[in-house]
């Protein structure tokens, strides 16, 4: 079984056992032929409540008509659930659909069970990185490059994109997944886990002494991540779901509607079985 069909039967699991209300909003912005820009990169799922869930928009060009006929209306009533049993497949909307639904079910029952640990944790920190590391970053996420400022740390980039090659000349981009093996730290971006590459990554980071999976589209649970090695899961808690679909819609920072949420393998108890 998969790690993305995993994070499906735990979030189907926690809604056969927890209450979990319907859709009451969702957000899609417009879709940029050959990529997002930065402030159209993410959509949202808000349930009744308050609860949401945040995912990438990672949608290649040919699937462009796919995403382009989502209708926000046609969602607001209906189950979330739906939408979480199609995660794990060939479809990128529905796996976009598939991981907002996940992330909206976990929070909710977060909100329950009061089990949001960390908002105040640097999960960037945690990586402790010192001089002599070789630090594997897997996805373009900047904020890692200010701690690597005078530590005197080896970095390597991994990446999808030939393009930042050329876009960043200076920086040590590589496509070769394989240039893991050799990194003693590693900082996965969430969306490897939505687009079901992170067990290739994994199957590269044996040697690697702390792994991190960090990201705002990383909002909910960790087990299936930690069975599998994961250190630290970092990601975004929603606060207040309408409120967020409204700053996406207007491009704006997320402010209040959001804080950090992280999860420490050496601290967590387990997915909550009860309120």
């Amino acid at each position: 079984m998969s790690i993305m069909t995993e994070i499906r039967d735990m979030a189907l699991g926690l809604s056969a056992r927890f209450s979990i209300p319907k859709v009451a909003g969702i957000v899609f912005p417009p879709f940029f032929p050959g990529g997002q820009p930065k402030e159209c990169e993410f959509m949202a799922m808000a349930l009744e409540g308050g609860a949401g869930g945040i995912s990438y928009v990672l949608i290649p060009d040919n699937s462009a008509g796919d995403y382009m006929t989502l209708m926000p209306d046609t969602f607001v009533g209906c189950r979330p659930e739906r939408y979480v049993e199609a995660f794990g497949g060939s479809d990128p909307v529905l796996n976009m659909l598939g991981l907002a639904a996940i992330n909206a079910i976990c929070q909710q029952v977060m909100r329950l069970t009061g089990n949001s640990p960390g908002s105040a944790t640097d999960s960037i920190g945690l990586m402790q990185i010192r001089a002599g590391d070789r630090v594997g970053m897997v996805g373009f996420f900047p904020p890692l490059l200010k701690y690597l400022r005078d530590s005197d740390a080896e970095l390597v980039i991994i990446e999808k994109n030939p393009q930042l090659i050329e876009r960043y000349p200076k920086l040590p981009v590589t496509l070769d997944v394989k240039a893991l093996n050799g990194c003693n730290k590693v900082l996965c971006t969430g969306t490897t886990v939505q687009n079901g590459t992170i067990e290739e990554v994994l199957l590269h980071c044996t040697a690697a002494e702390h792994i991190s999976v960090l990201g705002p589209t990383a909002g909910y649970f960790p087990d299936p991540l930690f069975a599998c090695g994961v250190h630290v899961l970092g990601g975004r808690l929603v606060n207040d779901g309408l409120l967020l679909l409204e700053l996406i819609a207007q491009r704006k920072p997320w402010g209040t509607a959001t804080r950090k949420l992280c999860f420490e393998a050496s601290l967590y108890n387990g997915c909550p079985v009860s309120s």
